[in-house]
């Protein structure tokens, strides 16, 4: 009968998972376990199926809040260089899920190519951002995708390609996959214009939102023809505090985890907006954030 002991020299217990995440607030997972391998990724995930143990799957975090109680069963990590290598042939990019997206957007321009850099000031990994289809107003990661490998939940390797693939505002068909690798197809552009394109974007997303600060990033996705920051905003919430966590005062739609924060303090200010915009506006915000 396999076990997670089987996976001891990867597997910490109890491990706290506040300093993975950017809000750096949450209680610990019961087991934490770092794959080395994209072959003992799927063993991990194998494991957990036949013992009945369920998994979450951690990248960078910066779209997560962790329950103060923390996370009962697995929680995987994907990190290292086997899981986050970058390969350029020609105007397509082969990437790691576990690869930072300021990464594969930094090596994409050093060689040339264009489209990605819509994505700058995006935080995270490249699986996070392809799962929820990261974006922002230049574009989102999903319309430079040519094909996504991931483990189904029994630990099988599958490829999806061209019309198996499927983007929307936020959302995306993958979140039955764990994502290993995507391949990205871009354009041969001018690496200076490219550069100063990229300038000008970071210094519109730094003046605008609190990128220096401890954030989940947007807390909300915006309802259709809407923003959620200026419904937050107009319902007169900015700079709103619960114990250590606030509303920003620069973006309504980020809350700020102060140094003593808790997650139920960050709760607490969700649904706050939530019930303020609802009462308000008469508007429904849904959440853009993962809550475990």
């Amino acid at each position: 009968m396999p076990s997670l002991d089987d996976f001891s020299d990867i597997t910490r217990r109890n491990e706290p998972l506040a300093p993975y995440t950017y809000m750096k607030v949450g209680g610990p997972a019961q087991y934490f376990v770092t794959p080395r391998s994209r072959e003992e990724l799927g063993q991990v995930i194998q494991t957990c199926r036949e013992t009945e143990i369920p998994y979450l799957v951690l990248g960078g975090g910066c779209n997560l809040l962790v329950g103060d109680q923390g996370v009962s069963g697995v929680v995987i990590h994907l990190e290292g260089d086997a899981l986050s290598q970058i390969e350029i042939d020609g105007t397509q990019v082969t990437v790691g899920a576990a690869a930072t997206l300021s990464h594969l957007i930094s090596n994409s321009i050093k060689a040339g190519l264009q489209g990605l850099e819509v994505l700058v000031g995006i935080p995270g990994t490249v699986g996070g951002a392809l799962r929820g289809n990261a974006g922002g107003s230049g574009g989102d990661i999903g319309q430079f995708v040519a094909s996504v490998t991931g483990l189904t939940a029994s630990g099988e390797q599958v490829t999806r390609r061209d019309d198996e693939l499927s983007f929307g505002y936020r959302e995306s068909n993958l979140r039955d996959l764990l994502i290993v690798e995507a391949v990205f197809e871009l354009q041969q552009g001018d690496i200076e214009e490219m550069t100063r394109r990229l300038r000008k974007l970071w210094i519109m997303k730094k003046a605008t939102q609190p990128l220096t600060v401890q954030s989940a990033g947007c807390i909300f996705k915006n309802p259709r023809g809407m923003s959620a920051g200026l419904l937050i905003d107009q319902a007169g919430l900015k700079s709103t505090r619960i114990g250590n966590a606030e509303i920003s005062d620069r973006h309504a739609n980020f809350i700020i985890a102060h140094e003593g924060a808790s997650s139920s303090d960050v709760l607490r200010l969700i649904d706050l907006a939530r019930s303020k915009v609802s009462e308000q506006f008469g508007v429904d915000l849904e959440l853009e954030i993962e809550i475990w």
